[in-house]
Protein backbone atom coordinates (compact mmCIF):
# COMPACT_ATOMS: atom_id res chain seq x y z
CA UNK A 1 0.00 0.00 0.00
CA UNK A 2 1.41 3.58 -0.74
CA UNK A 3 2.30 5.54 2.20
CA UNK A 4 0.87 8.57 2.47
CA UNK A 5 2.14 11.60 3.62
CA UNK A 6 -0.49 14.37 4.70
CA UNK A 7 1.03 18.01 4.20
CA UNK A 8 0.38 20.28 7.23
CA UNK A 9 -0.02 23.15 5.79
CA UNK A 10 -2.89 21.64 4.28
CA UNK A 11 -4.12 20.34 6.88
CA UNK A 12 -4.43 23.54 8.83
CA UNK A 13 -6.14 25.19 6.16
CA UNK A 14 -8.43 22.48 6.10
CA UNK A 15 -9.13 22.93 9.83
CA UNK A 16 -9.32 26.41 9.70
CA UNK A 17 -12.00 26.49 7.30
CA UNK A 18 -14.12 24.04 8.95
CA UNK A 19 -13.55 26.08 12.48
CA UNK A 20 -14.39 29.60 10.76
CA UNK A 21 -17.06 27.95 8.71
CA UNK A 22 -16.03 29.24 5.77
CA UNK A 23 -12.75 28.81 3.34
CA UNK A 24 -12.80 32.17 2.30
CA UNK A 25 -12.59 33.25 5.98
CA UNK A 26 -9.86 31.04 6.21
CA UNK A 27 -8.38 32.09 3.36
CA UNK A 28 -8.09 36.00 4.73
CA UNK A 29 -6.95 34.22 8.19
CA UNK A 30 -3.72 32.51 7.00
CA UNK A 31 -2.73 35.37 4.26
CA UNK A 32 -3.48 33.31 1.17
CA UNK A 33 -5.42 33.86 -2.27
CA UNK A 34 -9.28 32.01 -2.61
CA UNK A 35 -7.30 30.17 -5.49
CA UNK A 36 -4.76 28.75 -3.02
CA UNK A 37 -7.00 27.05 -0.75
CA UNK A 38 -8.88 25.45 -3.39
CA UNK A 39 -5.92 24.08 -4.52
CA UNK A 40 -4.89 22.82 -1.30
CA UNK A 41 -8.29 21.38 -0.50
CA UNK A 42 -8.10 19.56 -4.05
CA UNK A 43 -4.62 18.15 -2.75
CA UNK A 44 -6.01 16.68 0.51
CA UNK A 45 -8.67 14.99 -1.82
CA UNK A 46 -5.94 13.92 -3.63
CA UNK A 47 -3.58 12.75 -1.01
CA UNK A 48 -6.37 10.76 0.71
CA UNK A 49 -7.74 9.47 -2.23
CA UNK A 50 -11.49 9.54 -1.26
CA UNK A 51 -13.92 12.49 -1.45
CA UNK A 52 -13.92 14.94 1.33
CA UNK A 53 -16.55 17.15 0.31
CA UNK A 54 -20.09 16.71 -0.49
CA UNK A 55 -22.72 19.18 -1.83
CA UNK A 56 -25.20 20.36 0.54
CA UNK A 57 -27.50 23.14 -1.14
CA UNK A 58 -25.81 25.86 -2.72
CA UNK A 59 -22.79 24.80 -0.39
CA UNK A 60 -20.25 22.25 0.85
CA UNK A 61 -20.43 19.37 3.87
CA UNK A 62 -18.21 16.75 4.96
CA UNK A 63 -18.41 13.39 3.82
CA UNK A 64 -18.15 10.66 6.52
CA UNK A 65 -14.24 10.51 5.17
CA UNK A 66 -14.15 14.26 5.37
CA UNK A 67 -15.16 13.77 9.21
CA UNK A 68 -12.80 11.46 10.31
CA UNK A 69 -10.00 13.31 8.74
CA UNK A 70 -10.78 16.69 10.62
CA UNK A 71 -10.54 14.94 13.39
CA UNK A 72 -7.44 13.55 13.06
CA UNK A 73 -5.99 17.00 11.32
CA UNK A 74 -6.83 18.51 14.83
CA UNK A 75 -4.66 15.81 16.03
CA UNK A 76 -1.86 16.56 13.83
CA UNK A 77 -2.03 20.01 13.67
CA UNK A 78 -2.13 20.30 17.99
CA UNK A 79 0.75 17.71 17.95
CA UNK A 80 2.68 19.86 15.83
CA UNK A 81 2.18 23.29 17.26
CA UNK A 82 2.91 21.05 20.71
CA UNK A 83 6.30 20.03 19.18
CA UNK A 84 7.17 23.40 18.41
CA UNK A 85 6.21 25.05 21.21
CA UNK A 86 8.25 22.46 23.27
CA UNK A 87 11.11 22.74 21.39
CA UNK A 88 11.32 27.03 21.40
CA UNK A 89 10.28 27.42 24.80
CA UNK A 90 12.30 24.24 26.58
CA UNK A 91 13.24 26.19 29.76
CA UNK A 92 10.56 27.95 30.33
CA UNK A 93 9.84 28.11 33.89
CA UNK A 94 7.33 29.89 36.37
CA UNK A 95 4.27 29.99 38.13
CA UNK A 96 0.88 30.63 36.55
CA UNK A 97 -2.86 30.80 37.83
CA UNK A 98 -5.63 29.65 36.02
CA UNK A 99 -9.34 29.90 36.41
CA UNK A 100 -12.16 27.86 34.76
CA UNK A 101 -15.98 27.78 34.61
CA UNK A 102 -17.41 24.09 36.38
CA UNK A 103 -18.73 24.01 32.72
CA UNK A 104 -15.44 23.36 31.70
CA UNK A 105 -14.03 21.40 34.54
CA UNK A 106 -14.00 17.86 32.78
CA UNK A 107 -14.51 18.94 29.12
CA UNK A 108 -11.39 20.82 29.11
CA UNK A 109 -9.30 21.34 31.89
CA UNK A 110 -7.61 17.32 32.02
CA UNK A 111 -7.00 18.39 28.36
CA UNK A 112 -4.99 21.69 29.10
CA UNK A 113 -3.14 20.39 31.68
CA UNK A 114 -1.73 17.41 30.34
CA UNK A 115 -0.84 19.16 26.88
CA UNK A 116 0.94 21.84 28.79
CA UNK A 117 2.54 20.12 31.40
CA UNK A 118 3.93 17.54 28.63
CA UNK A 119 5.33 20.89 26.92
CA UNK A 120 6.41 22.93 29.63
CA UNK A 121 7.53 20.36 32.82
CA UNK A 122 9.28 23.37 34.78
CA UNK A 123 6.29 25.58 34.87
CA UNK A 124 3.13 25.33 37.90
CA UNK A 125 0.56 25.80 37.58
CA UNK A 126 -2.62 26.63 39.84
CA UNK A 127 -5.72 25.95 38.91
CA UNK A 128 -9.32 27.02 40.07
CA UNK A 129 -12.98 26.20 39.48
CA UNK A 130 -15.07 29.15 39.74
CA UNK A 131 -18.32 30.59 38.89
CA UNK A 132 -18.42 33.59 36.43
CA UNK A 133 -18.37 36.60 39.17
CA UNK A 134 -15.86 35.13 41.08
CA UNK A 135 -13.57 34.29 38.81
CA UNK A 136 -13.82 38.02 37.13
CA UNK A 137 -13.01 39.16 40.60
CA UNK A 138 -10.09 37.49 41.18
CA UNK A 139 -8.53 38.45 37.22
CA UNK A 140 -9.30 42.16 38.67
CA UNK A 141 -7.51 41.69 42.05
CA UNK A 142 -4.46 39.91 40.65
CA UNK A 143 -4.95 36.70 41.80
CA UNK A 144 -5.35 34.56 38.73
CA UNK A 145 -3.39 35.24 35.78
CA UNK A 146 -6.61 34.05 33.11
CA UNK A 147 -9.77 32.41 33.45
CA UNK A 148 -12.61 31.32 31.00
CA UNK A 149 -15.59 32.37 32.06
CA UNK A 150 -19.49 33.55 30.83
CA UNK A 151 -19.40 37.34 30.45
CA UNK A 152 -21.70 38.04 33.45
CA UNK A 153 -22.02 42.04 32.40
CA UNK A 154 -18.87 42.87 35.53
CA UNK A 155 -16.03 45.49 33.15
CA UNK A 156 -12.48 43.67 33.07
CA UNK A 157 -9.47 46.39 31.47
CA UNK A 158 -8.78 42.83 29.06
CA UNK A 159 -11.60 40.68 27.88
CA UNK A 160 -10.87 38.60 25.18
CA UNK A 161 -14.21 37.58 23.44
CA UNK A 162 -14.19 33.71 22.54
CA UNK A 163 -17.60 32.60 21.70
CA UNK A 164 -20.99 32.77 21.85
CA UNK A 165 -22.75 29.76 23.29
CA UNK A 166 -26.59 28.82 22.92
CA UNK A 167 -27.90 28.21 26.57
CA UNK A 168 -30.19 25.58 26.76
CA UNK A 169 -33.27 24.29 28.74
CA UNK A 170 -31.48 20.96 30.36
CA UNK A 171 -34.26 18.39 31.55
CA UNK A 172 -34.06 14.56 32.30
CA UNK A 173 -32.64 12.01 29.93
CA UNK A 174 -36.06 10.23 30.60
CA UNK A 175 -38.97 11.72 28.70
CA UNK A 176 -40.28 15.00 30.79
CA UNK A 177 -43.46 15.44 32.19
CA UNK A 178 -46.36 17.47 30.34
CA UNK A 179 -46.19 21.20 30.14
CA UNK A 180 -47.04 23.16 33.53
CA UNK A 181 -51.01 24.10 33.18
CA UNK A 182 -51.95 27.75 33.38
CA UNK A 183 -50.88 29.24 36.51
CA UNK A 184 -48.31 26.20 37.64
CA UNK A 185 -44.99 27.48 38.49
CA UNK A 186 -42.19 25.69 36.51
CA UNK A 187 -39.81 24.35 39.05
CA UNK A 188 -36.51 25.57 38.53
CA UNK A 189 -33.01 23.26 39.48
CA UNK A 190 -30.25 26.45 40.15
CA UNK A 191 -27.26 27.19 41.36
CA UNK A 192 -27.11 29.17 45.22
CA UNK A 193 -27.51 32.95 44.27
CA UNK A 194 -25.11 34.90 42.88
CA UNK A 195 -25.25 32.91 39.42
CA UNK A 196 -25.33 34.24 35.99
CA UNK A 197 -27.47 31.44 34.05
CA UNK A 198 -30.02 31.32 37.45
CA UNK A 199 -30.83 35.26 36.69
CA UNK A 200 -30.78 34.37 32.66
CA UNK A 201 -33.48 31.56 33.56
CA UNK A 202 -35.77 33.50 35.93
CA UNK A 203 -35.57 36.89 33.81
CA UNK A 204 -36.13 34.64 30.46
CA UNK A 205 -39.42 33.37 32.26
CA UNK A 206 -41.04 36.86 33.73
CA UNK A 207 -40.25 38.07 30.46
CA UNK A 208 -42.52 35.54 28.76
CA UNK A 209 -45.58 35.87 31.53
CA UNK A 210 -44.60 32.42 33.14
CA UNK A 211 -44.48 31.35 36.80
CA UNK A 212 -41.75 29.65 38.53
CA UNK A 213 -40.27 28.42 41.68
CA UNK A 214 -37.30 27.58 43.03
CA UNK A 215 -37.07 23.64 43.57
CA UNK A 216 -33.63 22.86 43.84
CA UNK A 217 -30.70 25.06 44.48
CA UNK A 218 -26.70 23.79 44.56
CA UNK A 219 -23.48 24.96 45.23
CA UNK A 220 -22.05 22.64 42.85
CA UNK A 221 -22.72 21.65 39.17
CA UNK A 222 -22.79 17.94 39.89
CA UNK A 223 -26.11 18.40 42.31
CA UNK A 224 -27.12 20.09 39.43
CA UNK A 225 -27.15 17.57 37.65
CA UNK A 226 -28.38 15.03 39.95
CA UNK A 227 -31.52 17.12 40.44
CA UNK A 228 -32.32 17.59 36.87
CA UNK A 229 -31.78 14.00 36.58
CA UNK A 230 -34.16 12.83 39.56
CA UNK A 231 -36.97 15.60 37.82
CA UNK A 232 -37.08 17.74 40.45
CA UNK A 233 -37.43 20.32 37.97
CA UNK A 234 -35.51 21.61 34.95
CA UNK A 235 -31.91 23.70 34.43
CA UNK A 236 -30.42 26.01 32.01
CA UNK A 237 -26.73 25.23 30.72
CA UNK A 238 -25.20 25.03 27.19
CA UNK A 239 -24.96 22.05 25.51
CA UNK A 240 -21.03 21.56 27.02
CA UNK A 241 -20.24 18.28 28.32
CA UNK A 242 -24.02 17.40 29.45
CA UNK A 243 -23.68 13.77 31.31
CA UNK A 244 -26.02 11.07 30.07
CA UNK A 245 -28.67 11.36 32.28
CA UNK A 246 -29.84 14.70 31.09
CA UNK A 247 -30.08 16.31 28.05
CA UNK A 248 -31.18 19.91 25.92
CA UNK A 249 -34.74 20.20 25.18
CA UNK A 250 -35.49 20.93 21.83
CA UNK A 251 -36.00 24.60 21.24
CA UNK A 252 -40.29 24.76 21.98
CA UNK A 253 -40.92 22.13 24.01
CA UNK A 254 -43.49 22.56 27.03
CA UNK A 255 -44.20 26.28 25.60
CA UNK A 256 -40.46 27.13 27.07
CA UNK A 257 -39.05 30.67 25.88
CA UNK A 258 -36.30 30.91 23.79
CA UNK A 259 -33.28 31.78 25.93
CA UNK A 260 -30.35 34.03 24.98
CA UNK A 261 -26.41 33.02 23.83
CA UNK A 262 -23.92 33.15 26.22
CA UNK A 263 -20.79 34.91 25.75
CA UNK A 264 -17.70 33.66 26.44
CA UNK A 265 -14.79 35.50 27.33
CA UNK A 266 -10.82 34.84 28.28
CA UNK A 267 -9.83 37.62 31.08
CA UNK A 268 -7.04 38.35 31.46
CA UNK A 269 -5.07 40.17 34.16
CA UNK A 270 -2.42 41.94 31.96
CA UNK A 271 -2.65 43.39 28.09
CA UNK A 272 0.24 41.57 27.68
CA UNK A 273 0.62 38.45 29.29
CA UNK A 274 4.05 36.31 30.02
CA UNK A 275 5.13 33.77 28.04
CA UNK A 276 4.01 31.00 30.39
CA UNK A 277 0.80 32.68 30.58
CA UNK A 278 0.19 33.45 27.17
CA UNK A 279 1.10 29.56 26.28
CA UNK A 280 -1.17 28.57 28.34
CA UNK A 281 -4.10 30.99 27.64
CA UNK A 282 -3.36 29.24 23.56
CA UNK A 283 -3.79 26.10 24.58
CA UNK A 284 -6.61 26.69 26.33
CA UNK A 285 -8.48 28.71 23.59
CA UNK A 286 -7.68 25.67 21.38
CA UNK A 287 -9.14 23.27 24.03
CA UNK A 288 -12.22 25.28 24.91
CA UNK A 289 -13.34 25.89 21.27
CA UNK A 290 -13.11 22.14 20.46
CA UNK A 291 -15.14 21.24 23.59
CA UNK A 292 -18.29 24.11 22.28
CA UNK A 293 -20.95 22.43 20.31
CA UNK A 294 -21.17 22.79 16.76
CA UNK A 295 -22.48 26.49 15.74
CA UNK A 296 -21.30 28.27 18.56
CA UNK A 297 -20.38 31.61 17.35
CA UNK A 298 -16.67 32.62 17.76
CA UNK A 299 -14.73 35.62 17.99
CA UNK A 300 -11.61 36.91 18.27
CA UNK A 301 -9.27 39.96 19.57
CA UNK A 302 -8.00 41.48 22.39
CA UNK A 303 -10.87 44.54 23.67
CA UNK A 304 -12.08 46.35 26.31
CA UNK A 305 -15.52 45.04 27.49
CA UNK A 306 -17.80 47.75 27.69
Amino acid sequence: MRRITFDLDVLRTFVTGMELGSFAKAAERLGRSTSAVSAQLKKLEEQAATPIFRKAGRGLALTEAGETMLGYARRLIELNDEAASAIRDVELEGWVRLGLQEDFGEAVLPEVLGRFARAHPKVRIEARIGRSHELAERVLSGSLDIALAWHDGTTLPYSRHVADVQARWIGPAKPVAPAPRDREALPLVVFEAPCLLRTVATETLDRAGLAWRMAFSSPSLGGIWAAVAAGLGLTIRTDIDLPANVRALAPGVLGLPALPKMALHLHQKDAELDPVAARLADILLQSALEALPEGARTGEGLRKVA
